[in-house]
């Protein structure tokens, strides 16, 4: 069994379609195809599986892209053992952060670790079904979900907890409840909102909220960037629920962060990977800064709650 043919099949599964896979590996359509038909014929069981004009892994498939996974950590590992006598400190790692993440952290991250190594950042805010897909292209990507969704897949990523950080309401300034301390879940049902899409991690809260109060709320507005939320707010035309520790910056300038007296709202903040790329030491290094500045990110926010 080629060991290429079964990273091949691990990007079907993370990518979503051959064209995709196709296009990342800067080959044609066919060629994929041909490739996986090749890996077919040593296994006697379906690998794939036709849905509509898509092509998809059968339950077959997906095990043996895991265990693809398992034989490409080993390889790493095999190399990191004899590269580890060489300066490999110039290796770039790719990062991947959703927006309000990307705010807090990166800034911190590139001081922590002042160019070595070398990153690649960029800012990738997607549905929650889709974070894990991210790694196909990133080393490490800071995704986030809250208490209810599913968990990441565990014979995907590997998924290192970075924050845990409770989601507060966003009211202007000179808005009546922002006198109080902290509100209850009934201050609320009168409210205009600002939601992100539908599909995203925080798109749940609403309909928590709602559920709670018994009766729907009404949303204004869906904006998926904080700082565009922020300005909304800001200028009076709908409050909305931001995270605390992600978002502080943003509470400035007429907008002011409340929490829930009666509803426990909180999203978890993780960082995932494949288990091959943290094989590479500079990969580990990076997560390991990642851990360091988010500690700091939550203590700075702990200790302005506590003043």
């Amino acid at each position: 069994m080629d060991v290429a043919h079964l990273r091949l099949l691990r990007e079907l599964r993370d990518r979503g379609s051959v064209a995709a896979v196709a296009e990342s590996l800067h080959v044609s359509a066919s060629a994929v195809s041909q490739q996986l038909s090749a890996l077919q014929a040593h296994v006697p069981v379906p690998l794939t599986t036709r849905r509509g004009r898509t092509l998809a892994l059968t339950p077959a498939g997906q095990a043996l892209a895991a265990a693809g996974t398992r034989v490409d950590e080993a390889l790493v590992s095999a190399r990191e053992a004899v590269g580890a006598f060489l300066d490999t400190s110039d290796r770039p790692v790719r990062v991947s952060a959703f927006h309000s993440a990307a705010l807090a952290l990166f800034g911190n991250l590139l001081r922590e670790l002042d160019g070595t190594p070398p990153l690649r950042l960029a800012d990738a805010d997607v549905a929650h079904r889709d974070f894990p897909g991210l790694t196909a292209d990133h080393d490490i990507v800071v995704a986030h979900r809250l208490a209810h969704d599913e968990p990441w897949p565990v014979d995907r990523v590997v998924t290192v907890p970075l924050l845990e950080e409770p989601l507060d309401i966003a009211l202007p300034a000179d808005h009546p409840l922002a006198r109080r301390d902290e509100l209850r879940a009934t201050d609320l049902v009168a409210e205009r909102w600002v939601s992100v899409h539908p599909g995203f991690p925080l798109a749940g809260v609403l309909d928590h909220l709602a559920a709670h109060v018994g009766r729907p709320l009404e949303v204004a507005h869906r904006i998926n960037e904080f700082s565009v939320t922020a300005e909304v707010v800001r200028a009076g035309a709908a409050i909305a629920v931001m995270p605390r520790t992600t978002t502080t910056p943003l509470a400035v300038d007429g907008l002011v962060l409340r929490p829930l007296a009666d509803v426990a709202l909180v999203r978890h903040v993780d960082a995932l990977a494949r288990p091959d790329a943290l094989a590479y030491a500079a990969v580990r290094r990076v997560l390991s800064a990642l851990r360091t500045v988010s500690a700091r990110a939550s203590a700075r926010v702990a200790g302005a709650d506590s003043d």
